[in-house]
């Protein structure tokens, strides 16, 4: 029987880098009103797969995310404390926060909502992967991108990662496989307003 992870897609994070105007996830692909947004198109290409997709966002991007995703599948962090004091939220938050509300999964594919290009026939070949490696990712022309998948037995390290420390290190340790795709976008993300204008260009 085939394994069925889920994707766990990364929406929480600040995007500092980004000097446009509004969030980085929200802006829209190709420039034109109407058209997909950042985060739309990273949602839609994981939808595709029609794996489950859990999505870990903030207060601020929750409402686009509920246009695209089940109530149950969306994990809204807070930016505050009781007392009204900023809370960090870093990588490592995220894909805890993630993983531990799919415990029962086959896996975990983790997939930053700033990578719009990355293809749902990529998302299942590292789905397929998770058969036979207890941690793989998508590689294009000899190097590492997203998503990285993770089996279950990576479950408790998974739950120990913290602040801004994402999966390296589980990666390195693991010898995680490399799943060879035809697919340039695993290596696109969207940080900086220039990024955004080489998509649209």
């Amino acid at each position: 029987m085939k394994r069925r992870p889920v994707v766990v897609v990364l929406a929480a994070g600040r995007g500092s880098r980004f000097r446009g105007s509004g969030h980085k996830l929200e802006q829209p692909l190709g420039g034109a009103k109407g058209s997909d947004t950042v985060l739309a198109r990273s949602l839609r290409h994981a939808i595709e797969t029609q794996l489950r997709v859990v999505v870990v966002t903030t207060p601020a991007l929750a409402p686009a995310v509920h246009r695209l995703v089940a109530a149950r599948d969306v994990i809204v962090l807070a930016e505050q404390d009781a007392q009204g004091r900023p809370q960090p939220i870093g990588m490592g938050h995220s894909i805890v926060a993630g993983v531990s509300a799919t415990g029962d999964a086959d896996g975990w594919l983790i997939l930053p909502a700033d990578m719009p290009l990355v293809q749902p026939s990529t998302i299942l070949a590292v789905a397929q992967g998770l058969e036979r490696y207890p941690v793989c990712y998508a590689q294009y022309r000899g190097m590492q991108g997203h998503p990285v998948g993770f089996g279950t037995e990576l479950y408790s390290e998974l739950m120990a990662l913290r602040g801004d420390e994402g999966a390296r290190r589980i990666v390195a340790r693991y010898a995680a496989q490399p799943i060879e795709v035809d697919d340039p976008g695993v290596h696109i993300d969207v940080d900086t307003a220039e990024d955004l204008a080489r998509l649209a260009g």
